[in-house]
């Protein structure tokens, strides 16, 4: 993969993550924009507003952690709480196929609403946030679990990192709905961008940060190593965005990284695009429904049919119990 200067490269626009790196501070990550793509999943499911844009932040978050991914296999964000919003699945199989779903309780989101609360932590509530790498069949699946106790998808992530990488990392979410100026169509889209950036500097000395946990020999035994700012600014350069940026077609991904980093350099790398596409098929359900029990079986017939619904892609499948006896 080769490296470009940003004035090199035309704008990749939506539904594309893009890498970046900025050297002075020693910080390698990625960015996107989600636009036509997320569009689709959220429409398709038709969820309340304050689902929807849950849903489009656990997205955007699902893009770019999985878009790291170096191998064929899927990257899963699960949230599994006691909230209003108890349930959401992001699925990203490489190279860039998306889908997702969520589950809530349709009173309790009335009455959170009904209070004028609609936090991500009250409609979360207290639960676990699951990050789960899967590399395929005759490989062991590996999984991180951090708690969702009031916190933003945002700061959980960045515990993740903590816990598990010991990376320190930092990440922004933003979500929109973009009201058209012209008849083209639906009036509304909605979008969302993210941006996440780690440290990960070649000299060991210097990844030793407050930020991290102590107890890991290799940084206690640096703890006392010379330090410079270069976390610190990219920090305080990232908390300077603002969700218009992130979700404004008429930036992008790349000129907002010039306006983070001119003063420094940042190379964008080539861009990896995301779809909406789910991996149902119905030849698949058929082999799930034929591992079932006549009794089972029985217990899935509804006037006469076998009818599964797609919960990622809303597709309908309708089969004769017959071709399971």
């Amino acid at each position: 993969m080769t490296a470009k200067q940003l004035g090199d490269l035309g704008y990749t626009g939506d539904d594309q993550v893009v890498p970046f790196s900025v050297e002075a501070l020693d910080v390698r990550g990625r960015s996107v924009q989600l636009g036509p793509m997320l569009d689709r999943i959220i429409r398709r499911h038709a969820y309340p507003d304050a689902v929807s844009q849950l849903l489009a932040e656990a997205v955007v978050l699902t893009a770019l952690l999985g878009s790291s991914l170096k191998f064929d296999g899927r990257f899963i964000v699960q949230t599994q709480t006691d909230g209003p919003v108890n349930l959401m699945v992001v699925d990203f199989a490489t190279p860039g196929r998306m889908r997702a779903y969520a589950r809530f309780d349709e009173d309790k989101l009335v009455e959170t609403q009904a209070a004028g609360s609609s936090s991500t932590a009250v409609l979360l509530g207290q639960g676990v946030l699951a990050l789960t790498i899967d590399q395929g069949r005759h490989t062991q699946r590996y999984q991180g679990v951090v708690p969702l106790d009031g916190t933003s998808l945002e700061e959980a992530a960045r515990t993740y990192f903590r816990q598990s990488e010991q990376i320190p990392s930092e990440i922004r979410l933003g979500v929109a709905r973009l009201v058209r100026s012209h008849d083209d169509g639906a009036p509304e889209e909605w979008r969302a961008g993210g941006m996440i950036a780690q440290f990960l500097p070649d000299a060991p000395e210097r990844m030793p940060r407050a930020d991290l946990p102590s107890g890991n020999d290799v940084f206690d035994k640096l703890a006392g190593a010379e330090r410079d700012d270069s976390w610190e600014e990219l920090v305080a350069l990232m908390g300077t965005i603002e969700t218009s940026e992130l979700v404004d077609p008429t930036v992008g991904s790349e000129r907002l990284l010039y306006r983070l980093f001119h003063q420094h350099g940042v190379r964008v790398f080539e861009s990896a695009a995301v779809e909406d596409r789910c991996n149902c098929s119905r030849e698949k359900i058929a082999g799930i429904i034929s591992g079932f029990t006549d009794e089972e079986i029985e217990t899935c017939i509804e006037d006469g049919r076998i009818l599964v619904n797609c919960e990622f892609c809303s597709t309908g499948y309708d089969f004769d119990p017959s071709e399971f006896r």
